[in-house]
């Protein structure tokens, strides 16, 4: 079992920056891609981007594409989601999410609020 905790959401500017936290507890991180999501009121959960198990390889969203960066650091069994140029309509709650699969979803996290005001 992986145990995620994502933290560093709040209230910011538009314009301005953020870095969310992906720390991972019960098992090293290293073996999982890990992905970010979010979802918005109302709206479905969006892909915002994944880092490979290695961290040699990313892929972005998009809508967050030149934006957001992430990376990794597998001794601290932490990702994070750099959040640059942030806009109001990227308020929503962020999940990581890890998978030792190609495509599913294995673990989540509870998600941490990030607010974009105008």
């Amino acid at each position: 079992q992986v145990q995620l905790v994502e933290s560093g959401g709040g209230l910011v500017q538009a314009g301005g920056s953020l870095r969310l936290s992906c720390a991972a507890s019960g098992r090293t991180l290293s073996r999982y891609t890990v992905g970010w999501f979010r979802q918005a009121p109302g709206k479905e959960r969006e892909f915002v981007g994944h880092i490979s198990w290695s961290g040699d390889s990313t892929y972005y969203g998009d809508s967050v594409k030149g934006r957001f960066t992430i990376s990794r650091d597998n001794a601290k069994n932490t990702v994070y989601l750099q959040m640059n140029s942030l806009k109001p309509e990227d308020t929503a709650v962020y999940y990581c999410a890890a998978r030792s699969g190609r495509y599913a979803y294995d673990y989540w996290g509870q998600g941490t609020q990030v607010t974009v005001s105008s």
